[in-house]
């Protein structure tokens, strides 16, 4: 049938059950938009309509961490693309696949510096597994399809498709096709293959397998490192946890890998690197087999990556080639899908028992938490914790209340908590905590931030009480860039520059402004009894909690050292 190519747009969308699409209009993406007045497709598909840009693109990152979908994002062209660029780098860098669509100019105006006018396709090239600039309408709707195919596939991703003003004005032809048919579509089949390094996940070698199952006859003192990888492969984590119980040995965690291992797991030592327990890291240090299974051995992992592991005979398993020795050298590996890989594993892999060496890793005991009259950050979580039977998804901003709550809140499943972990984008949190709040109806969403994160995007909050997303925003509020000045405090000689927010804004009032309740805690009581309340009200929520300016996150590792030389215990 013949129709106009943005209702085409729309057509594809629903194709690949899509539910939501976070967004900003502007003049470029006009078509698109009367689409949903037009045809009624605002009965189809939700719009959810931000303040910022940079907004929508943290909340459809969001939405694809906690329900495993592709994300969808919705924005203009010049302007409007690129305020999408750091939350398409956050999605990059964390594997999280979104579907970036935008709208440019009039192919006849591309090139001429027109107004609005950005090359978002070469922006965005770094950032992306693949984008598009569509010019023909014959090609929008296969283009759409592998843009969805690609994002999700292999090592998820976002993609961006930008469309010229005029095609989502012109007319072409539309066949509906059921998503589980787009492989054997004629055309749409032959783009599929032609990106089949993107979508063909490979089948893991069987020597590879064997090799390892060998050293691990041989290891007397095996360490399993969990990353990101183990959560975006679909089906993975009960692999992965038959594996580890078989297996009976310590197992770390890289900050993406939270929720792989429950955190009250008897097998698990905690976070690694910079600012992970002595026990992981130390761990790290004496083992004699490191299996690091989704990860990519960042600089906040491996510290130093000529000292990491140094007795240790190194395995990695990833189904990204390109992170193989990027930062670590490897002594063994094995490429394919996490699921895959441990699926295999676990058909060979007889019981086995570490003792000695469990006892001597667990020995290492953590920094006695503090509890007296002001509010300690592991209160905070503890608390949440304790309210929400352990069963909240937790998002963060970056910073020291990320930290703790990678350390004191136990993760028990994917999808539980989301942070910005490679970018590291403030601003991130609201923005996410609103999609996965969107996607996860019924779940209680907190947002922990700091106070630096959250005035970064906190005019989200007119989007969280508009549509009255029941985010509980949580602030760590130490009226300082807290991470900073830990940094400052302890390698900087104390040299505090620029770093206190000795400023507004008032954050109950501000929430207030924008119709949503705000409260006040400086105990733990006061904190509880507040956060009771915010889970009991069942819609948009904010506390403001008076922590410590100088408290810090222990332990630390400097930068560029060994992962057992702590600068703070």
């Amino acid at each position: 049938m013949r129709m106009k190519t943005a209702q085409i747009l729309m057509e594809c969308l629903l194709e690949q059950g899509v539910d939501t699409v976070f967004g900003y209009p502007g003049g470029t993406i006009l078509n698109v938009y009367d689409e949903f007045e037009l045809h009624g497709y605002k009965n189809k598909i939700r719009h959810i309509l931000t303040a910022h840009e940079q907004g929508a693109s943290h909340a459809a990152d969001g939405y694809a961490r906690a329900t495993g979908k592709v994300g969808v994002c919705f924005a203009t062209s010049g302007p409007g693309a690129t305020n999408l660029t750091t939350g398409i780098a956050t999605a990059y860098y964390d594997s999280s696949p979104v579907v970036f669509i935008t709208c440019n100019v009039s192919e006849n105006l591309i090139g001429k510096d027109s107004f609005q006018e950005v090359d978002i396709t070469g922006i965005s090239m770094p950032i992306t597994k693949c984008n598009y600039l569509v010019k023909d309408p014959d090609q929008l709707a296969d283009v759409l399809r592998e843009a969805f195919a690609i994002a999700r596939s292999g090592r998820p991703g976002p993609v961006l498709v930008d469309i010229a003003k005029n095609v989502t004005a012109a007319e072409a032809e539309y066949e509906p096709l059921p998503l589980a048919e787009h492989p054997n579509h004629g055309r749409l089949g032959a783009m599929l293959r032609r990106a089949s390094h993107d979508l063909k996940t490979p089948e893991p070698d069987a020597g590879d397998i064997q090799t390892l199952l060998d050293m691990i006859e041989h290891a007397k003192k095996p360490l399993v490192l969990v990353g990101g990888g183990v959560i975006r492969s679909r089906g993975a984590v009960p692999e992965f946890r038959t594996f580890i119980e078989t297996l009976n040995a310590p197992v770390a965690s890289t900050i993406m890998g939270g929720g792989a291992c429950p955190g009250n797991h008897p097998l698990f030592t905690g976070m690694i690197g910079m600012h992970g327990s002595h026990a992981s890291n130390h761990a790290s240090d004496q083992c004699d087999l490191l299996i690091a299974i989704g990860c990519r051995f960042s600089d906040r992992v491996a510290t130093n990556p000529a000292t990491f592991a140094p007795n240790a005979k190194i395995v990695h398993i990833d189904i990204d080639r390109a992170e193989i020795d990027k930062n670590v050298k490897t002594d063994h590996h094995i490429i394919g899908d996490a699921r895959r890989v441990l699926e295999l594993l676990n058909a060979k892999l007889p019981p086995h028992d570490y003792p000695e060496w469990k006892q001597w890793v667990f020995s290492h005991k953590e920094v006695p938490l503090k509890k007296d009259e002001i509010l300690h950050p592991h209160e905070i979580l503890e608390t949440i914790q304790d309210v929400t039977d352990g069963d909240a998804i937790i998002v963060t901003d970056v910073g020291q209340h990320q930290m703790w709550c990678a350390q004191y809140y136990h993760f028990s499943r994917p999808g539980q908590f989301i942070t910005s972990g490679g970018f590291g984008t403030m601003g991130f949190g609201l923005g996410a905590a609103m999609g996965a709040a969107v996607g996860n109806p019924g779940k209680v969403v907190v947002q922990c931030t700091g106070d630096g994160c959250f005035r970064m995007n906190c005019h989200e909050l007119c989007t969280a009480e508009h549509y009255n997303i029941p985010v509980i925003t949580v602030i760590f509020n130490n009226r300082t860039l807290g991470m900073v000045r830990q940094w400052q405090n302890l390698i900087y000689q104390k040299r505090f520059s620029q770093t206190d927010l000795d400023r507004g804004p008032d954050f109950v009032r501000l929430a207030e402004a924008y119709g949503i309740q705000g409260e006040r805690a400086a105990t733990q009581s006061e904190f509880e009894t507040a956060f009771r309340r915010a889970v009991a009200a069942g819609r948009p929520y904010l506390i403001e909690c008076a922590i410590d300016k100088d408290a810090m996150v222990h332990p630390m590792v400097s930068a560029g050292t060994p992962v057992t030389d702590f600068i703070l215990d």
